[in-house]
């Protein structure tokens, strides 16, 4: 049920109502990740630890923005809420 009055209809520009990704994962998790791997990689000389922690993080993170794009915020969310059992 779409009821239109008049006067009411605003143009929204597409990039306005679509999720911020890098690389097809959320942009703040995509930079935490690779400044994470890059640290392990470059920091450490754990260079391959670094490629595989980037590689499976990103994997995961774009795999969960293609579920929900504001998987990240649930999450968070999700993790602040106190358990209703907890003792």
């Amino acid at each position: 049920m779409s009821i239109h009055i008049e006067g009411f209809e605003v143009p929204l520009h597409r990039a306005l109502t679509e999720p911020i990704l890098l690389g097809g994962a959320p942009r703040g998790i995509a930079i935490l990740n690779g400044t994470l791997a890059a640290a392990l990689g470059l920091g450490l000389q754990m260079w391959v630890a670094g490629l595989v922690l980037w590689i499976v993080g990103h994997s995961l993170s774009v795999f969960a923005a293609k579920r929900d794009p504001d998987f990240a915020v649930v999450l968070v969310r999700h993790l602040r809420q106190r358990g209703w059992f907890a003792c």
